[in-house]
């Protein structure tokens, strides 16, 4: 791809401080961009502020800086961007393709998260105490990821017709990040295999607006020696100032790559630098998960 063309990106979500597993996906975003010539953007992807930590942005962005990341154009937070949301939900709930759902956590109990379609052809009142849903057709999306291959899901048997907008009156992130993709022009999308099988309901929101699919690629995602992902919910320690070189040579390690020995005594500048000299996606481990291992 002409480096011009690429556009990639980094979407944290403030809900805590950035752990080793955020910061292998951001040197996966961010080599992969840089390899090209391409941009790289962040994103705060903020949609839930009752999950969001006090000053969790503030330190995400820091720690970026400190840890040698640029990232080109201003912050976007989608926070800002809910009237972009709401006019999309409106639209579609005119056009019949999505309706208002009454139906309680306790009703669908059961469904193995997959809706059954109680309130398809309900036609409640869509304002007020509802979620809206879109509806999906009988269809198999699929994929090429660019690491893990070949992915597919039928949306009707395996997802059903999933929420846009939450009955609290707060966007669903498969609205949100589609609509800001698209906005920003991002071109590829590089992050966690844990979010590979929310890939073919972001294809099919990509298609209802008429927009090309970007380019997937989703590495391995961390998890610890108990099976656990490495993540905020599971309390992952913070990423250390004093220690964004031998972190940043572990990233590049857990992604395939050969940094040398040396790079460990390196700024973070410079273990980025090398990374984007000597990229390759190629090397990524084929795996969806993959055990934090030190150095």
């Amino acid at each position: 791809m002409p480096a011009s063309r690429y556009v990639g990106r980094f979407a944290p979500t403030p809900s805590g401080y950035l752990h080793f597993g955020s910061l292998v996906a951001a040197v996966a975003s961010y080599l992969d961009a840089r390899a090209v010539g391409g941009k790289w953007l962040v994103r705060m992807e903020d949609l839930d502020p009752p999950r969001e930590m006090p000053g969790a942005q503030t330190a995400i962005l820091e720690t970026l800086e400190r840890y040698g990341f640029e990232w080109d154009g201003p912050i976007e937070r989608q926070s800002e961007r809910g009237n972009a949301y709401a006019a999309q939900v409106e639209q579609w709930l005119r056009s019949g393709l999505a309706y208002a759902c009454t139906c309680s956590r306790k009703q669908l109990e059961g469904s193995h998260g997959i809706y059954p379609g109680t309130c398809r052809d309900a036609q409640h009142d869509w304002h007020g105490d509802v979620a809206i849903r879109i509806r999906v057709p009988e269809l198999d999306y699929r994929f090429t990821d660019r690491l893990q291959g070949e992915f597919h899901q039928h949306l009707g048997r395996e997802v059903g017709d999933f929420v846009i907008r939450r009955r609290d009156g707060l966007f669903a992130y498969q609205l949100a990040v589609v609509l800001d993709d698209a906005w920003q022009g991002i071109t590829d999308i590089v992050r966690g295999a844990d979010l590979l099988d929310n890939t073919p309901r972001q294809l099919y929101l990509q298609e209802l607006l008429g927009i090309a699919a970007p380019r997937y690629l989703h590495v391995p995602l961390i998890i610890q020696p108990d099976g656990h992902k490495l993540g905020k919910s599971y309390r992952s320690p913070p990423l250390e100032a004093d220690q964004a070189a031998p972190l940043l040579v572990r990233a590049l390690k857990a992604l395939g790559q050969k940094p040398p020995t040396e790079l460990l005594q390196a700024t973070p500048h410079e273990v980025l630098a090398w990374g984007i000299a000597h990229w390759d996606a190629d090397a990524i481990p084929h795996s969806l998960t993959l055990e934090d291992a030190r150095l």
